[in-house]
């Protein structure tokens, strides 16, 4: 693996740093204040080729890899925690299992307007009752000849409320647990298709969050992703691929904390000279700063890794793990750092700290990640 960026990579990187320091950062506060759906920044992002930024050219994708695709999430997240999930969203959860699994008719009509930002996609997991644990899921398809007829529920699904295509997991075989479950792409406009939105959130709240019910939604059979019963190996291999856009995303907020505090820390002044003067600051900027780049190393070297071809689900695992937790505690040292002012909102690192807390959940939990490791480990 080298450990230097591609001067390829070095432009995508300056291109997402400048787009992300004049067009998002300047709506991030507002975005947050309002929970508002940034819509025009997924639109202007869509411009730069930042929706399907692993995606072949020919599905109208930038044809990149995902080392690019994480370079970019990083500097989105470096100013907006909400637009940079979104971003990751649809990259990886909603056009990644299209593009690995798809048919070729599928991938030209579902997959190239996701690509090409003209629509917006989220994938649908997690259930009321059913989130590790997605073998127990309560949404079931029946087969009704050419068709399927839909009935449950899903909750916590990103991008829900302004996405136009969706990536569905339901039970066809509930008997069989984790084996029985069935993939397919679905139209969001479809009769039987409801969307309820979901307030109050700690933090990305710009991200769309919402509740999906289907009361006999009819799903043709033409938009199955791969077989019938074989939709929890598309949910996993998924996730493996969407847990490197949520590390690069938590690495962003760190690296925006750490460079904050540097910067406040130069500025700040008590008893009579700069805060960064005391051994208290320096060692927690330190301690941060190691983080951050241990957090950069681990998820390029997992990018390294699936950009080859090679096994990298539990580098992967590894990398979202431990980003997300140093993201944590990062935020965390960086409000402690600005001490009273860390704690309200004229300054955002405490923005940082609630948009970062999240990473440690979705997508897998620390808690799934550390099983996903162990076993790897164990089995070998």
């Amino acid at each position: 693996m080298k450990l230097e960026l591609s001067e390829d990579h070095k432009l995508i990187q300056q291109s997402a740093r400048d787009f992300a320091a004049k067009v998002v950062a300047p709506r991030a506060r507002e975005i947050d204040a309002t929970g508002e759906f940034p819509t025009d920044l997924y639109k202007a992002s869509a411009e730069l080729g930042f929706t399907g930024i692993a995606i072949p050219e020919e599905f109208g994708g930038a044809g990149l890899d995902y080392q690019a695709y994480c370079l970019v999430l990083e500097e989105v997240a470096r100013h907006c925690g909400s637009t940079s999930v979104i971003l990751s969203v649809n990259n990886s959860l909603a056009c990644e299992p299209l593009k690995s699994n798809g048919t070729q008719e599928q991938k030209e009509k579902w997959l190239t307007p996701l690509a090409s930002g003209e629509k917006l996609g989220c994938y649908a997991l997690t259930e009321p009752n059913s989130g590790s644990d997605c073998a127990s899921m309560k949404t079931v398809a029946k087969r009704d000849g050419d068709n399927w007829i839909v009935n449950g529920t899903k909750i916590f699904i990103t991008c829900a409320t302004n996405a136009d295509t969706c990536i569905l997991f339901t039970s066809t075989s509930p008997e069989k647990g984790n084996r029985g479950i069935t993939a397919f792409v679905v139209d969001m406009k479809s009769p039987g298709f409801t969307v309820q939105g979901m307030h109050g959130k700690m933090g990305i709240k710009g991200s769309g969050l919402a509740e999906l019910v289907f009361e006999d939604l009819i799903i043709p059979d033409e938009n199955r992703l791969g077989e019938v019963d074989g939709g929890f190996k598309i949910a996993m291999n998924t996730l493996n691929a969407g847990r490197l856009g949520i590390a690069a995303k938590a690495l962003g907020l760190a690296r925006a904390a750490l460079e904050d505090s540097i910067q406040y820390s130069k500025e700040r002044k008590q008893f009579g000279k700069p805060i960064g003067d005391f051994q208290a600051i320096q060692w927690m900027i330190a301690d941060m700063a190691v983080k951050v780049e241990a957090s950069r190393l681990m998820i390029h070297r997992a990018c390294s890794l699936k950009d080859k071809g090679q096994k990298y689900a539990t580098e992967s695992a590894m990398a979202k793990l431990y980003a997300a937790e140093c993201s944590t505690w990062i935020t965390n040292k960086a409000i402690q750092v600005h001490g009273g002012y860390g704690y309200i909102k004229e300054y955002d690192v405490e923005r940082y700290f609630r948009d970062a807390r999240i990473c440690e959940i979705y997508e897998g939990t620390s808690e799934i990640q550390k099983l996903i490791i162990s076993r790897d480990l164990l089995s070998s």
